[in-house]
């Protein structure tokens, strides 16, 4: 009963303070973590347990389904080689530098733990980005690729984690294999999507005049798709994001305006709770992650963290910037040959690098996965360095939504406020 009781304070605690939050035009993220924190070092408290499974039921199918279903799909494709390059290509890049960093950084940490931490925190979190951006005037644009980032990303990240989790328990990695799975994962998670929205649309024509079946079905969807997909040992992920495409492209067929208007309120509710109880959980998982280390290693560790972030902010902002340049030579080569392969609208201006740069926060994707790390081997032996890991994800996510999203606003007034001067003269 104690859960419950803590569970509706936590919500009740989320409404209060994301409105006071708003009320003095702060940031709402940054204020529910540290909330969140100065909760769990109140004596008595007993914090929310965190189970990682009910995390990725919880959180990711609602939260990806309504970013899949909201995302302007014309703009997703537009900018799809942007988004691909940070989903796909920058998760492994990203999990491959921080691998290298660690195992010469960290003592005792060899390539397979090195390999493991990488891919935790290889995801970023956009929710975070745009939690605490929205109030600030992020490009149409900018949104579009950071909202399409995070419906893609976590698949990557979750493929490398399953590797390097198998490799320390003494598994060999082989990249073709690792490749392939890959391959199958995304290619199976697409046809669980498409199969699931195909059944979804039949009952919502059924029941089409039915407001509360057409919500009720739209709100159980995202979760079956999800569980139906992992259960089949694909991309949960992808399928839900199949299905939200799919939806909504579908919508004006499957439910009338009224209906679909109906729909959004509700889903406007629940997500707004959720992208609450993600940020405060975070903060009140400070107690999970210290009994095993004292004030030294806790201080040495948090200086890891923070090179680490560093790390990753670099990694992101050279592949940012990169991409803007292989667009940009795309764009004149295409002007060049009297082609339209390419329009201008695909290239990102060096602001728009910057805060996309800046963007990429971890959240609760890689508190979950270090969380699901178990407590022993196959043989019975303790996994090596857990607590190491999971005190390093946590802080390198307090540093990322911390740090980054205090200095996001003020880059942005900044450059605003340049725009709004040049304009002026």
């Amino acid at each position: 009963m104690e859960n419950y009781t803590v569970i509706l304070f936590v919500l009740g605690l989320i409404i209060l303070l994301t409105a006071l939050a708003e009320r003095l035009n702060w940031s709402s993220p940054i204020f529910l973590i540290i909330a969140g924190l100065l909760l769990s070092l109140v004596p008595g408290f007993r914090p929310i347990p965190i189970d990682p499974e009910i995390i990725f039921l919880l959180f990711l199918p609602p939260l990806l389904y309504d970013a899949a279903f909201k995302i302007p799909q014309k703009d997703f494709w537009e900018h799809y080689s942007t988004i691909s390059s940070l989903a796909f290509g920058l998760v492994f890049l990203t999990t491959v530098g921080i691998a290298v960093l660690s195992h010469y950084m960290i003592p005792n940490m060899n390539w397979p733990l090195s390999f493991l931490l990488g891919a935790i925190l290889a995801a970023t979190d956009a929710v975070a980005a745009i939690g605490i951006t929205k109030n600030l005037g992020l490009s149409h644009r900018t949104t579009v690729i950071l909202e399409g980032e995070s419906l893609l990303n976590d698949a990557s990240a979750l493929v490398a984690y399953k590797f390097a989790l198998a490799s320390v328990a003494g598994a060999a990695f082989i990249w073709w294999q690792a490749g392939g799975t890959f391959l199958l994962l995304i290619g199976g998670g697409v046809l669980i999507g498409w199969s699931m929205a195909l059944v979804l649309g039949f009952l919502l024509r059924a029941v089409k005049n039915n407001p509360t079946a057409v919500n009720s079905f739209l709100l159980l969807f995202p979760f079956v798709t999800y569980l139906l997909a992992e259960d089949f040992h694909v991309s949960g992920v992808i399928a839900v994001v199949v299905l939200g495409f799919i939806v909504s492209k579908k919508g004006k067929i499957y439910f009338s305006e009224r209906i679909k208007k109906q729909s959004e309120h509700v889903w406007d509710m629940v997500i707004f709770l959720l992208n609450g109880l993600v940020f405060i959980l975070i903060g009140l998982e400070l107690e999970e992650v210290l009994p095993e280390l004292d004030t030294q290693e806790m201080i040495v560790f948090s200086l890891y963290a923070l090179a680490i972030t560093l790390l990753a902010i670099v990694i992101r902002m050279l592949r940012i910037f990169l991409q803007r340049k292989k667009l940009k030579k795309g764009l004149q080569k295409s002007q060049k040959d009297n082609k339209r392969n390419i329009s201008e609208n695909v290239l990102i201006n060096i602001q728009e690098s910057l805060v996309i740069s800046l963007s990429g926060m971890r959240g609760i994707v890689s508190l979950a996965i270090a969380l699901a790390l178990p407590e022993t081997l196959e043989n019975n032996s303790p996994f090596p360095m857990r607590a190491e890991i999971l005190f390093i994800t946590f802080m390198v996510i307090l540093y990322s939504v911390v740090g980054q999203g205090m200095l996001l606003p003020i880059i942005l007034k900044k450059d605003n406020s340049k725009e709004a001067q040049s304009t002026e003269d």
